[in-house]
């Protein structure tokens, strides 16, 4: 008898692991502007929240997590919690000015070496 090999085998495995592959296949990741998008859509109230869900395909509870996500980072931020990651400009900078750091503190180490030697009489 011969096996067919584009079935996938149905023998060993549990229902709880094909659910769990199912839902690892059919989760869609969705970036953080994505995410504040559909946010946005759902405060404006022009559609049902389950209208948007089904939408962007998403289950309500997740939209309900995003949401209140973003509702808590706004308050924070309104309440004057000014901690935030830098952005691509500021690291520059801060690059910047590590490397002039850097320069400077070689030229002092290079002038405290001549410094000393000139003192000790090794020139």
């Amino acid at each position: 008898m011969e096996e067919n090999n584009n079935e996938p085998k149905k023998r060993g495995r549990r229902p709880q692991g094909l659910i769990k592959d199912i839902k690892r296949r059919t989760t869609k990741a969705c970036g953080a502007e994505e995410k504040i998008r559909i946010v946005i859509e759902g405060l404006r109230g022009e559609d049902s929240i389950a209208n948007i869900c089904r939408k962007y395909g998403i289950n309500d509870s997740v939209y309900y997590k995003w949401s209140k996500d973003f509702l808590e980072a706004g308050k924070k931020r309104l309440s004057g919690d000014t901690e935030r990651n830098a952005n691509a400009t500021e690291v520059s900078d801060l690059k910047k000015e590590n490397d002039n750091l850097k320069r400077a503190l070689a030229d002092l180490y290079l002038h405290n070496d001549l410094l000393k030697k000139s003192l000790t009489g090794l020139d």
